[in-house]
């Protein structure tokens, strides 16, 4: 037996239609000055036709204009009436009348003359755009946009309209996935990847955004590209990299990646002499997958006691004895930490003040867990291209920040050429 729980059409009118707190709240002042914004339109669009036409409403045109005119100061024209338009903004939906005329050109034909202040079929004025797309990126889903924005709008924004919104996005997201990257002065690369939840034919399916970050030589944290390969398979990743160099990207002086087989190959084969470190936490959730429950909280600390001492001497000294020790207590411990090599490792190779920012991919994990926490209201996002927009979009609008990394002042200073003593 199945059930269906979708509202019916007129239950939904009647929640759409619905007197909620606050709907029947009247204010003079907002009324007033909804009333002279109509007012203001107005005069601001019959003041550019009357620039356009040289003469006023009801009035000739200056016969010395006339005898004197040429080329763009030269126009004439002739006013047939006016059109009604609506018209909604941040000072809600108004009803305004647009003068229409019809401009003379110099082959003797009429042209309809086009207001620049309020474009052909425009809607919305960009500062209400602005509003729905930012009400959008704060967490709000397309549904409930509108009851978010009623004191504004007064129900006139509905989820329709909140998607034509994000369309106009689009032409942002293509302008900065083809920006050229030649003036970028990028010293460092953080590469990973997150999965997210996306309806692919019309099912919810789980894709990978492969994410790349950029630390230019002041320390600043800058997004570089978020893609949709499908996976992160060496292909994807080489697409991705690919990419980025046919745009004018410079070879990085270190990079930093989570540890995937896909990555490593893609890396390897492009820029195979760059220094690379593995991201520490993403090595600790492997350690945890190799031991049983019971030993978690023991590895974990012999781990981080390893990881986090003050010198490189020390990381080598409490390597050696964590190898000795798991290789006995658990050897599969120990062979996943020996399969990292001293790639692990690299961050002890630079100045020790940038070593925090070093060790992990943790810059693009807050990136996650701050997109995560936005796309929550929406569960499934409504396609794979939507997912990598919505990503740019929270940067680019400032909902997400991205401050510089620890250490940036000695971003400079070259790496020491020692290399981790692996022997155990």
């Amino acid at each position: 037996m199945t059930s269906n729980s979708t509202n019916s059409a007129a239950l939904q009118s009647q929640a759409e239609t619905a007197i909620h707190l606050l709907d029947d709240w009247f204010d003079p002042i907002e009324a007033g000055l909804r009333d002279r914004v109509r007012e203001f339109i107005q005069g601001m669009i019959e003041a550019e036709l009357e620039a356009a036409l040289s003469r006023p409403r009801y009035a000739r045109r200056p016969k010395e204009a006339s005898e004197n005119a040429d080329g763009a100061s030269g126009i004439t024209g002739h006013r047939h009436g006016h059109r009604s338009r609506s018209l909604l903004g941040t000072f809600g939906r108004v009803k305004i009348t647009v003068p229409r005329a019809r401009l003379d050109s110099a082959e003797g034909k009429t042209t309809e003359w086009k207001s620049t202040a309020l474009r052909a079929y425009q809607r919305r004025t960009q500062q209400a755009d602005a509003l729905i797309a930012g009400a959008y990126l704060a967490g709000t889903n397309t549904r409930r946009v509108r009851r978010a924005l009623s004191a504004v709008f007064c129900g006139a924004v509905g989820k329709d309209t909140v998607s034509r919104v994000w369309r106009k996005v689009r032409g942002d997201w293509d302008a900065w996935n083809a920006r050229s990257l030649a003036e970028d002065p990028i010293v460092r690369l953080i590469l990973d990847g997150t999965v997210v939840r996306v309806r692919l034919d019309r099912k919810a399916t789980s894709i990978v955004l492969l994410v790349v970050l950029g630390v230019c030589d002041d320390g600043q944290k800058v997004l570089l590209a978020v893609k949709n390969m499908g996976g992160e398979t060496s292909e994807a990743w080489r697409a991705v990299l690919d990419d980025l160099v046919r745009r004018g990207l410079h070879k990085p002086e270190f990079l930093i990646v989570d540890g995937g087989s896909g990555l490593e190959q893609a890396l390897a084969a492009l820029w195979g002499d760059v220094p690379t470190q593995r991201c520490t936490v993403h090595k600790h959730r492997n350690l945890l997958a190799h031991a049983p429950q019971r030993l978690h909280e023991e590895v974990s600390a012999d781990y981080n006691d390893m990881i986090y001492a003050a010198s490189a001497a020390e990381i080598e000294e409490r390597r050696r004895a964590f190898i000795r020790k798991w290789r006995l207590k658990c050897k599969a411990v120990a062979d996943s930490l020996e399969e990292a090599g001293d790639r692990l490792f690299t961050f002890t190779r630079l100045p020790l003040s940038q070593w925090k920012s070093a060790r992990t991919t943790n810059a693009i994990e807050r990136l996650h867990e701050e997109f995560k926490r936005r796309i929550k209201t929406q569960t499934v996002l409504p396609s794979a291209k939507t997912a990598a927009m919505l990503f740019w979009a929270l940067l680019a609008a400032g909902q997400i920040t991205m401050r510089k990394v620890d250490g940036w002042q000695t971003l400079n200073q070259k790496l020491d050429h020692k290399l981790f003593d692996l022997a155990a």
